[in-house]
């Protein structure tokens, strides 16, 4: 049986979990989400959310683990909710936002200026002396993945000196220089 599956999850104060038709929907002071669901039952009992599946066929064994982990984030997300914080690493690499518009120079001939989704909050960290922060937070642990993803794609970190959007706390995986 699945470790992670059969682990209940607990539901905080000001949290409520429905499950209908195939659907769990989580409401609580943050937001609202709902993920459907297959192969497995969704059980909510005394303040504890249940994954449990019918066999052990190799399709319900996979998505035991899954629907738990997907409804637990969820849960803690509409309660707590997730960051994520992005360095620019670079000579002239800079961020700026107004509202949830987000203006980029990552040594392009043009800045980026990307709309970033109502769902994700962002704010950007300028310090001198130090590397300019892009700090993302929102209840949708996928989309603010999603959101991250996407602009450390704009300029990966390259392996010789670093230089690029990569995550705070990441570790690169550093190349030697050319031996002259």
């Amino acid at each position: 049986m699945s470790r992670i599956g059969k682990s209940p999850i607990v539901i905080p104060a000001g949290v409520t979990v429905e499950v209908k038709d195939a659907v769990v929907t989580v409401k609580g002071k943050l937001g609202e989400l709902s993920q459907v669901f297959s192969d497995v039952t969704v059980k909510v009992e005394d303040n504890q959310v249940i994954v449990e599946r019918s066999s052990d066929a190799k399709n319900e064994r996979s998505k035991h683990g899954l629907y738990r982990a997907l409804i637990n984030n969820m849960v803690v997300g509409v309660s707590e909710g997730f960051t994520k914080e992005l360095e620019l690493v670079g000579v002239g690499f800079r961020a700026s936002n107004q509202g949830q518009k987000l203006d980029i120079a990552l040594g392009f001939s043009h800045n980026i200026v990307m709309e970033i989704v109502p769902e994700v909050k962002v704010e950007t960290v300028s310090e001198k002396g130090k590397n300019p922060i892009i700090k993302l937070a929102s209840f949708d642990k996928q989309l603010l993945g999603q959101v991250a993803a996407k602009i450390r794609g704009f300029r990966k970190p390259e392996p010789y000196k670093g230089k690029g959007v990569k995550f705070v706390g990441e570790e690169l995986r550093r190349k030697a220089g050319k031996s002259a």
